[in-house]
């Protein structure tokens, strides 16, 4: 275990029983004797890394909640700089063009 061993070709011969041959399969050179040395270590399991703030806020989920933090915070402060007689002029527009509103939209609203 934690070694890593070079593959190694097995021929069983049919015609001939009792005759088995081994090569490595990077030489292909019949072995006359099977040892197998390990060519280096081998690591089976993932180092786990550590803890990053940055990976994080780069995941789809942080995206997410940084993009709905912005909007919570930054949606009000809008509202506070525009004027009552301009949103209320453009909700007339929209009524205008035929948008629908939001009441309207909700299941046992009619209009």
């Amino acid at each position: 275990m934690g070694y890593f061993f070079s593959p190694v070709r097995i021929d069983i011969s049919a015609r001939n029983p009792g005759k088995i041959e081994a090569a490595p399969t990077e030489n292909r050179r019949v072995l006359q004797e099977l040892v197998l040395e390990p060519s280096r270590e081998e690591q089976y399991y993932e180092i786990r890394e550590p803890f990053s703030l940055m990976s994080l806020l780069k995941s789809p989920m942080g995206l997410m909640v940084g993009f709905m933090v912005i909007v919570v915070f930054l949606v009000p402060k809008l509202m506070e700089n525009m004027d009552p007689e301009e949103i209320r002029r453009a909700q007339e527009e929209m009524r205008a063009q035929g948008v629908p509103s939001l009441p309207s939209l909700l299941p046992g609203r009619s209009n």
